[in-house]
């Protein structure tokens, strides 16, 4: 999202430009102050490292211990290579659009630049959404769940996640939609319909799919709980495993949906009901709000991988270097 909203003027009331030729020109918003820009840089290059750093070890954990080669962590890996995309290729940019209002590469990069934005952003919430699916299978028909859910229908899923991705990023931006493009900035106004198309394909689908899912989750999982409770003795022991496993369940569920709400409704919402309220909604805080969806990225490693007492190993393992002094591929985690 760029910022912009007031107008840079000279001291004879004259509006600046972008550029001083042509009627194309963007009008040049107020240059931010010196604390800003620090603000704007700390926070971008802050996020976009850790976020980078983050993925990068759940990406090198998963290719190089054999123990974490399993299709659920396959879908994590192609959750963290969307993720680490985010952190190289759209913070940055975006880091400079929020310090500079006067950016300008061409028609064809702001199109990639936005395609690509859209796209991984898409990748990344459809990779939760198949982890999701993954989860479903592994708790609700544990018996059937190892042929159902293998590698050839990981690869698919995964295949089909970026091939959406793809389409929702590029084909809306360079065939579905008009924009404008105008000289000195990089932004693009789409058509009232994409907002509508956008974010039901890219979020409120995914959304209720997972919401559903991870319901149906839940409540198996409270069933299976129930039925080992009434197949064991009644004792203290058995009540306090219960429990345990009960706040488990809850918790897992209730950080990895909530996480994912908090950190992509606000934007999303707002992008949505921006058109039916005359585009009143502030850029700056557009901005800040598609900045916190854009953190669930840098929050994904935590939560997925910090989670699982093999990933923290993994995790420890590589950034002691001990896998620089010996070939711990085998070793358990």
């Amino acid at each position: 999202m760029e910022t912009g909203i007031n107008i840079n003027m000279t001291d004879d009331g004259n509006m600046n430009f972008c550029y001083e030729t042509g009627n194309a020109s963007c009008i040049m918003a107020i240059t931010p102050s010196t604390i800003r820009v620090f603000i704007y840089m700390f926070i971008g290059s802050t996020v976009s490292l850790l976020t980078i750093g983050g993925n990068l070890l759940v990406i090198t954990s998963i290719l190089y211990f054999k123990q974490l080669h399993t299709p659920t962590n396959y879908l994590i890996l192609s959750l963290a290579v969307a993720d680490l995309l985010v952190g190289t290729l759209v913070l940055l940019f975006n880091m400079a659009l929020s310090v500079r209002s006067c950016l300008y590469f061409g028609d064809l990069v702001c199109k990639m630049r936005r395609g690509i934005d859209i796209s991984l952003m898409t990748s990344s919430i459809l990779n939760l959404c198949c982890i999701s699916i993954d989860r479903y299978f592994a708790v609700c028909q544990p018996l059937t769940y190892r042929t159902k859910i293998n590698d050839r229908a990981v690869v698919i899923m995964i295949l089909v996640s970026w091939a959406v991705s793809a389409v929702s990023g590029f084909g809306i931006i360079f065939l579905g939609l008009k924009n404008t493009v105008c000289e000195g900035r990089c932004f693009i106004f789409n058509i009232p319909n994409s907002n509508l198309i956008g974010p039901v394909v890219s979020f409120y689908l995914p959304v209720i799919i997972m919401l559903s899912i991870y319901l149906k989750i839940f409540f198996e999982a409270q069933k299976q709980i129930h039925s080992i409770q009434n197949t064991t003795c009644q004792s203290t022991k058995s009540g306090a495993t219960v429990n345990k496993m009960e706040r488990k369940a809850t918790k897992t569920l209730a950080v990895v949906m909530g996480v994912f709400l908090f950190c992509w409704t606000p934007f999303f919402l707002s992008t949505t009901f921006n058109p039916a309220t005359d585009y009143s909604v502030p850029s700056p805080l557009l901005e800040t709000l598609v900045w916190l969806g854009w953190s669930n990225s840098m929050l994904n490693p935590f939560v997925y991988g910090f989670f699982y007492s093999w990933f923290r190993s993994a995790f420890r393992m590589l950034i002691s270097g001990k896998t620089f002094h010996s070939n711990l591929t085998y070793a358990k985690l």
